[in-house]
């Protein structure tokens, strides 16, 4: 049964996979680990029911709770960023929401910690986690403008929502060397692709491209 809704069929089938793939070629995406892993990745469990047929659409859909799935170009374009350097031993990721970037992170990097503000997106998440089998992503209910300290510092942390300034504790958490990919800026004001690479005198940043994503909010809620 979960075999099945995994595999997908129709709307959901492999078929459409590839040509999403297709599509992110086409647009610039030339990590091929990144990729395989998006064509191989059951998108449509990460969504609700109702809107499994449009999953590989590349477009954005909402989750409920006033958020979204990201897009899929934009979650191969950070994760390509990401691992431009080399792939890391453990990622950060601030915003687990549907749990679709991490899934996918799972997959390229050996270690995921994930949090999440909103407690029954995480549960949704971790159920669909659960039914891909992924083991080494680890999740937690927490305000993620905090990051996750105890296990800090990380080579390598991602931000699927938008904060309009960098919250200093994402980048105190960041390794010497470390990466930040992060969308940076006020929802009306036009937002920001950004990477911030951690050097021993500061921090180098570099604008990808233009976004839109949620603002980040702080506060845990249920």
């Amino acid at each position: 049964m979960i075999d099945n809704e995994i595999q997908g069929i129709g709307m959901t089938s492999q078929r459409t996979r590839d040509r999403l793939v297709d599509r992110l070629r086409d647009k610039g995406i030339k990590n091929q680990r990144v990729l395989e892993v998006i064509r191989t990745t059951p998108r449509h469990i990460f969504v609700d029911e109702a809107m499994a047929s449009r999953a590989y659409e590349d477009t954005a859909l909402p989750i409920g709770h006033g958020q979204t799935i990201s897009q899929p170009y934009i979650v191969a374009r950070m994760t390509e960023i990401l691992l431009e350097a080399g792939v890391p031993d453990v990622v950060l990721e601030v915003g687990t929401g549907s749990g679709y970037q991490s899934a996918v992170l799972s997959r390229l990097v050996p270690k995921i910690y994930t949090v999440e503000r909103i407690s029954a997106l995480l549960q949704k998440a971790r159920d669909a986690h659960r039914k891909m089998g992924l083991l080494n992503v680890f999740s937690k209910h927490s305000d993620g403008s905090w990051g996750w300290a105890p296990n800090a510092p990380y080579p390598a942390i991602l931000v699927t929502a938008a904060p309009e300034i960098v919250p200093p504790s994402l980048l105190d958490q960041l390794a010497i060397g470390g990466r930040l990919v992060i969308p940076v800026g006020a929802s009306k004001g036009g937002q920001q692709l950004k990477l911030y690479v951690r050097t021993e005198e500061g921090f180098e940043e570099t604008i990808h491209e233009s976004v839109h994503f949620v603002p980040l909010l702080d506060g845990a809620v249920r």
